[in-house]
């Protein structure tokens, strides 16, 4: 049964997006955890710890395994059953509810008897069918009242039969809660964000060991404990595949055994649940304990149907390049000669460390099967993942780098668990082919190095109780340092300095006083200064209008830029990328935001302002110079504002009121005025851009684009699961910079003359737009005209076709004297006359 999850609150963690194979963060199970580290910790306080010490967690989730967490059901006791007297299979019952409480209700289930203990589902229960609801009330039945429901087991969801009611023990209570009775738990689950060093934290396993050194380190007594293999043995040498490893560099270490007369089914209630707690939907039994084995200690194994590995033995190697190759997904891929591959004595299986074979695997019908887990080389793994456009959980790890020393245990936990969960016999000796096994890294630490890059003096036994606790080996101690033996899973953990990391996270980066004084030189203040003295006005002015500030990731996806506003050949491409999914730099901040927007959505957080600075990046091969190797690649500061759902809700003194391109519109040139930008310095033109349905520009008159905003295209929305209309706005933050490099705040008398103000009715072509008559009008008149405004826009009924009507309105005003009607009627006809000479213009 899927269980069923209650949000706690909202992650700000940028999202995952469409067709992301993984989650960017790692679900991490309250009560998984707590079979390796005994602690007395909240889910919100384990997340605060886990985040002080570097493993940020973004959200908790509760997991309930029975839908409703049977609240509202008690245990009962029938103390009278008699025959309906209008039904010849119904019966009416007494129920003791315990603390004096008698129900009657009306029963239909054949096997009802007095004296029974029961499950009873009182007034206003809420029972889950599926996605159904369905709430006891008080009601006749043939006639007779009823006043709540004996239950079956698939009624409460503990079971799947319905040939009658649950009869319980004579020793159950009436009265007592069914969760207590059932010892019902809730699961939480921690949304932990993994940086792509922390390999190590990639399980259950991985994350208790930091959780360990963080409670022994605030004076927790806490033990850290794994599953004991001790009871691995081999019942008998029937099935044994020899391995042999002909490229021993790319895969360091292979280990594999068999197991005979496999029953694969499915898996057990327990085991089902853990996995659908983190998200992993059950399959079977044996592939279900691969999963959970990568889960709990981040070691992907593959399970082999052991009859199908043809000549009977397993080799890993390389093909010659060019070799197809069909993959669990059913898709032929042409194999690199750089591809490691796990074959047969015939042909491949499995693309190593990435991807099974079409044939590989166990079904239903396998009997018979050979396990394998292994160490591959990170860099094989991750250069054919990327080759081959394939994000999986184990190349996401393999190519990260895990435990090259924890291949056996894994392999053995697992060979314990398929016996107890499928049944069979161990029928080979464990096969450990490591030609070089892995050796821990020797790292000599001083003290006075620690003390010089914390900036605090941490005494000498809270640093050697730290580094024991995450597992570092301490191989001699001086007065003045340790040699450490760092264990080799630890692969970001290789110079002192990662050591001094190490300390201060566990120490805690907030027990590090801030100094007294500061020692610092004198600086003159440059244009980068007065950047962030602006960016930092805008930023308030915007959180003061409802936005908010995000900062994401300046490396993207490539897929994202397939249009003719951003071609291929313009990207910045990274040489060895983490993941298809962040393999450019990008090159509009837009889909970052998008990625944003789409993740809040999902959270029911709908009515978003958001604002972004970060910077784009584009490469232009024509400007190539071997002599400057930078001169092809630029980088600009770019401000985004993206506006989507309602500006007014849930308001009692206002209708709900969707955002629109015209609030977007004010903010941006609200941005303008505040930097000292006078608009009729710019022009605004329409903008013809894939990334926009339709869109207005903003250039300076020297032809330099300042912004751009409009609504974005539906079809990228969909590609983010976005179904609202978002409104976005890029501004050139460099060129904005040089736009009012010379603005200086002057101040003006307020006019002692009064303004004039004209209204014209215009009827123009309807593809002219409303920047063009203000080009126009500013043109005729720059001294006197002090503004355009449009206020009324009409089409349809009674104007020509393919015709609109502007009212328009002209404000006018000299500050030396007051204007006169014929002085005004002169511009006014002037205005008019170059409003229809230039733009078609008639008067209505």
């Amino acid at each position: 049964m899927k269980p069923f999850k209650v949000s706690e609150k909202l992650a700000t963690f940028a999202p995952p997006f469409k067709n992301y194979k993984l989650n960017p963060y790692m679900n991490i199970s309250y009560n998984w955890l707590k079979e390796y580290v005994n602690f007395g910790l909240s889910p919100q306080e384990v997340a605060a710890a886990l985040t002080s010490i570097g493993l940020e967690t973004g959200g908790i989730e509760e997991i309930q395994s029975i839908k409703g967490g049977l609240e509202g059901i008690v245990i009962g006791e029938v103390l009278t059953c008699e025959t309906h007297p209008n039904s010849d299979h119904m019966h009416v019952t007494t129920v003791n509810l315990g603390a004096g409480q008698r129900v009657q209700i009306v029963c239909g289930a054949p096997n009802v008897a007095a004296g029974q203990k029961v499950v009873v589902a009182t007034l206003g229960t809420k029972l889950y069918h599926g996605d159904d609801t369905f709430t006891i009330k008080k009601s006749k039945l043939r006639g007779v009242e009823s006043n709540g429901m004996i239950c079956a087991e698939d009624e409460i969801g503990i079971g799947t039969s319905h040939a009658g009611i649950i009869v319980l023990p004579d020793e159950a209570v009436p009265g007592t809660p069914a969760k207590e009775y059932y010892h019902l738990q809730s699961d939480y689950v921690l949304e932990v964000d993994i940086t792509p060093n922390r390999a190590d934290a990639c399980s259950h396993y991985g994350v208790a060991r930091d959780l360990y050194a963080w409670l022994i380190q605030n004076g927790y007594e806490a033990t850290l404990t794994r599953p004991s293999v001790e009871a691995f043995g081999v019942d008998n040498r029937e099935l044994d595949i020899p391995v042999t490893v002909e490229n021993s560099q790319a895969c360091p270490r292979y280990a594999g055994l068999t197991i005979q007369g496999v029953s694969v089914k499915e898996s057990p209630r327990w085991l089902q649940q853990k996995l659908q707690a983190i998200g992993v939907r059950p399959i079977n039994n044996v592939v279900d304990i691969t999963n959970y084995i990568v889960h709990a200690f981040g070691q992907p194994l593959h399970c082999f149907d052991a009859d199908k590995i043809s000549g009977g033995r397993v080799v890993v190697k390389t093909l010659p390049e060019g070799t197809p190759f069909v993959t669990l997904d059913g898709v032929e891929r042409k194999l690199s000669s750089q591809d490691l591959m796990i074959c047969n004595s015939e042909e491949a299986m499995c693309i190593a460390g990435v991807f099974g074979g079409l044939e590989s695997g166990s079904t239903q019908e396998t009997k018979n099967v050979f396990l394998e887990s292994a160490y591959f080389h990170p860099t094989w793994i991750r250069k054919t993942a990327r080759r081959h456009g394939l994000n999986t959980d184990a190349s996401f790890r393999f190519e990260r780098g895990i435990d090259p020393n924890i291949t056996v245990y894994c392999l053995k936990l697992a060979a314990l668990m398929v016996k107890e969960l499928a049944g069979g016999t161990i029928s080979s000796e464990l096969k450990d082919v490591c030609p070089r096994p892995a050796q821990d890294f020797v790292v000599e630490l001083l003290y006075n190095k620690v003390y010089s890059l914390v900036g605090k003096v941490i005494p000498p036994e809270t640093i050697q109780r730290i580094v024991e606790s995450l597992e570092m080996k301490i191989t001699a101690r001086r007065p003045e340092g340790l040699t450490l033996a760092v264990p080799p899973y630890r692969v970001d953990v290789q110079r002192d300095c990662d050591v001094v990391e190490e300390i201060l996270r566990i120490y805690g980066y907030n027990n590090v006083e801030i100094p007294a004084t500061l020692h610092s030189s004198l600086t003159t203040k440059g244009e980068a200064d007065r950047s962030n003295r602006l960016q930092n006005l805008v930023a308030e002015q915007l959180v003061g209008g409802g936005f908010n500030e995000i900062l994401n990731n300046s490396l993207s996806r490539s897929a994202y830029y397939e249009s003719a506003t951003y071609p291929p050949e313009s990207l910045v491409r990274l040489l060895n990328p983490l993941s298809a999914d962040l393999n450019v730099l990008r090159q509009t901040l837009l889909f970052g935001g998008l990625e944003s927007i789409a993740y809040n959505l999902h959270r029911r957080n709908s009515d978003l302002r958001l604002f972004e600075y970060g910077n784009c990046y584009h490469f232009d091969a024509g400007r190539k110079n071997p002599d400057k190797v930078l001169a092809a690649y630029t980088e600009e500061a770019h401000l985004g504002l993206w506006i989507t759902g309602k500006r007014v809700s849930n308001s009692w003194a206002h209708a709900d009121e969707a955002s629109s391109v015209y609030e977007l519109k004010a903010y941006v040139e609200n941005i303008f005025r505040r930097l000292g930008l006078d608009m009729r310095a710019t022009i605004t033109t329409p903008s013809g851009d894939d990334l926009f349905a339709s869109a207005l520009g903003v250039q300076t008159r020297g032809g330099k684009q300042l912004a751009v905003y409009g609504t974005v295209r539906r079809k990228i929305l969909h590609a983010f699961d976005i179904e609202s209309e978002v409104y976005f706005a890029d501004l050139n933050w460099k060129e904005l910079m040089r736009a009012v490099r010379q603005v200086s705040v002057t101040y003006a008398e307020v006019p002692k003359y009064p303004a004039v103000r004209r209204d014209l009715a215009l009827l123009l072509d309807r593809h002219i737009p409303f920047c063009e008559i203000e080009k126009v009008a500013f043109a005729t008149e720059r001294k006197l005209l002090k503004e355009v405004t449009l206020f009324d826009v009409y089409e349809g009924k009674n104007l020509e076709e393919g015709k609109k009507s502007y009212a328009v309105s002209f404000l006018l005003q000299d500050a030396r004297q007051t204007l006169q009607d014929k002085q005004i009627d002169l511009l006014m006809s002037r205005l008019i006359q170059n409003l229809e000479g230039q733009l078609g213009a008639k008067l209505r």
